[in-house]
């Protein structure tokens, strides 16, 4: 179930109305194809273009950022970017400045749908290949675990969270996987999104607290459209 995602919204420009909807893109299947970026850009921003500084960040993510800032798609709220194939968030305010960056740790399963039911079973019953990070708009609130822990609830029926990473067992060695220069050993969680706790503190805790905001996680396998 992709929760929420629409195509079109109140625009704040007379072309916005015509952009495409990156998350709904028919052409997703050769950028998620494409290796994930280690380079960081060295170009400045573009007229009416989202700027990530000198952040790395593939072309779809660029679009998807320039999309939500022209349709006003995130009504006013922070947001965030989850590139699943390059296994990165990106934080900005509900203008479109860029906050910051940082690797994250993903479900374990490849797909962009969570199964119905998934979401209220105990974790060890839940098969490695359902355990994915579903794909969509989510209009999500911070909140906390029931261990009392502060977490984003990014989708509270699906039991979909952003938290700061956790230890999990030895050999998930999370932590390492977060610091790994690539993202291809980022794939070890439930469905959740892991982020290292001082961006989690600094960047989710401190931008998404009161209001909330809303979080793109972007397709990896399937057309959302």
């Amino acid at each position: 179930m992709v929760s929420g995602c629409v195509t079109t919204q109140t625009t704040r420009d007379t072309s916005a109305a015509n952009l495409p909807n990156p998350l709904l893109n028919a052409s997703y299947t050769a950028d998620a194809d494409n290796a994930f970026v280690m380079t960081p850009a060295t170009v400045g921003k573009k007229a009416g273009k989202v700027s990530f500084a000198s952040e790395s960040a593939s072309r779809r993510t660029r679009d998807m950022a320039h999309w939500i800032v022209s349709t006003g798609d995130n009504v006013n709220m922070p947001f965030a970017i989850v590139d699943k194939v390059n296994a990165k968030v990106y934080v900005f305010n509900a203008d479109g400045k860029f906050f910051g960056a940082a690797p994250v740790l993903l479900g374990i399963g490849i797909g962009d749908h969570t199964p119905v039911g998934a979401g209220s079973k105990p974790m060890s019953q839940i098969p490695v290949k359902d355990r994915t990070t579903p794909a969509g708009r989510f209009v999500s609130v911070m909140g906390r675990n029931h261990k009392g822990k502060d977490i984003l609830w990014v989708d509270y029926d699906q039991a979909l969270s952003m938290h700061a990473v956790v230890r999990g067992t030895a050999r998930d060695r999370r932590a390492e996987r977060l610091a790994s220069p690539t993202p291809t050993d980022n794939r070890i969680s439930f469905g959740c999104i892991n982020v290292p706790t001082n961006f989690f503190n600094e960047m989710i805790k401190g931008k998404f607290s009161g209001a909330g905001g809303v979080v793109y996680i972007l397709p990896e396998s399937n057309r959302l459209g």
